[in-house]
């Protein structure tokens, strides 16, 4: 490490260990006014998912972007083209040290530095706007809502379907009861974010564009391995990095359903599915949750099972869907209501399709209006309006999504989860994987 980034970490770690905030913040609209009215916003990620959302926040009127940190600076041209004015950083402690009029942060990066990014951001008092899952362990996810929540800060995680009409339709009908009482929920994607196979036995030189330190983060320092094994791509794959087919999409599937039947924290959580190996999450997981029941489902708890790769629903399950002539129409990814009057399946994004009992009336689909997932952060950061994934909601969501993966560790074992004490209460070996370890020298502030 050069000396000048050497001392800008210094710097950075010695706020944040004296609790210092580079500019007060309020309990509502943009911490410091800004001379133009605008929303000074900062993008941790400058491709990809983040090139996405950082153009979807920019888009409106009332947001400046003002700085990017990207690690790798080959993968910041399209934000220089479209923001010439923006500043960009190799290093976003150095962003965050230096840019002391920001009111807002979008964190877009692989998984493992959601935590540690977030949280630096709340403690100066930046409104956040988070990708799923909103961190990789649990105990991240606990510690971030707690303290947007302290610093009345706003808040939004990218699980940005939750404002789109189809899932909002989905939501309204299952709390109208268009299918009585949930009896149960089957959940799954097709997509494979893991990998069985063996890790490669080299090491490769680090791209003279990629501060690979600042890559690996919080992390253990590893030797880099090219051709993708872990950036640009491939990282959702890697333990330590990513958390797999579950937590990239599970936050996107379970959310209409956590949202549908104001679930809580889950009581247990059992996989079927294979364990991951030592460097990689495993595909074809099946795992059952059992949630406390609520106003919305029949009796006093009610199961939701995830499935991901080639793992589906099971016949009887699926069957539900097919009508006289037609067959069963199985989505790559969504879910299936399973209720008291009737069945709801809900496409990965589509409309939702109600399927009600023979002789039963139509049911009328209601106008739901969806909205702007982005524009619905900027507004709440300026005081209008509030954000509807805030990590009050998106928290436990994310919470209940990380604790799959640390049930895949423990195949064919019914894990039982106190959620008030943050623990697993019959397997002590599976607490280890609610909070991780930093490395050294990458502390930061409450977590």
């Amino acid at each position: 490490m050069n000396s000048r980034l050497a001392h800008n970490r210094r710097s950075f770690l010695k706020q944040l260990g004296a609790g210092a905030v580079v500019a007060p913040f309020v309990t509502s609209g943009l911490r410091a006014a800004s001379p133009n009215g605008l929303l000074h916003h900062a993008s941790f990620g400058a491709n990809g998912m983040a090139l996405s959302d950082l153009t979807s926040i920019a888009s409106h009127q009332k947001v400046r972007l003002v700085a990017v940190a990207e690690v790798d600076t080959s993968r910041a041209a399209e934000v220089r083209k479209k923001f010439p004015d923006a500043k960009v950083y190799q290093d976003w402690r150095e962003m965050l040290d230096k840019e002391k009029d920001l009111h807002s942060v979008n964190v877009s990066t692989p998984d493992h530095m959601h935590g540690p990014m977030g949280m630096a951001s709340l403690q100066r008092g930046l409104h956040v706007y988070g990708q799923k899952p909103l961190t990789h362990d649990i105990y991240e996810t606990r510690r971030l809502t707690e303290v947007a929540r302290e610093k009345k800060l706003v808040t939004q995680m990218g699980i940005q379907i939750h404002s789109s009409r189809e899932y909002r339709t989905a939501v309204r009908l299952v709390q109208d009861g268009a299918i009585g009482k949930v009896k149960e929920v089957h959940t799954w994607s097709s997509k494979k974010w893991g990998d069985n196979g063996a890790m490669p036995d080299r090491t490769d030189p680090v791209p003279e564009t990629l501060n690979w330190d600042l890559w690996v983060g919080v992390s253990k320092m590893r030797p880099y391995i090219g051709n993708g094994w872990y950036h640009p791509g491939n990282w959702r794959r890697r333990l330590d990095f990513g958390t797999g087919t579950f937590g990239d999409m599970g936050c996107h599937i379970y959310d209409p359903v956590f949202k549908a039947l104001a679930l809580t924290a889950p009581l247990s959580v059992r996989s079927e599915g294979p364990a991951p190996n030592d460097h990689s999450w495993a595909t074809d997981a099946i795992c059952h949750y059992v949630f406390p029941g609520t106003e919305f489902t029949e009796g006093r708890t009610v199961n939701v099972t995830w499935y991901d790769g080639d793992q589906r629903p099971p016949a009887d399950i699926l069957n539900l869907l097919g009508r006289p002539g037609e067959g069963s129409p199985v989505p790559d990814q969504g879910s299936i209501f399973v209720g008291t009057k009737g069945v709801l399946l809900l496409p990965h994004i589509a409309m939702p399709d109600l399927i009600l009992g023979s002789g039963a009336p139509e049911y009328p689909i209601p106008r739901v209006e969806g909205a702007n997932h982005w524009h619905q952060f900027v507004n709440a950061c300026l005081g209008e309006g509030k954000t509807q994934a805030g990590f009050d909601y998106s928290g436990p969501l994310t919470e209940a999504i990380l604790l799959g993966s640390v049930a895949s560790r423990f195949p064919k074992t019914t894990l039982k989860w106190d959620a008030s004490k943050l623990k697993f209460s019959n397997v002590s070996e599976a607490n280890q994987y609610v909070k991780r370890d930093y490395r050294a020298g990458w502390e930061v502030k409450g977590l």
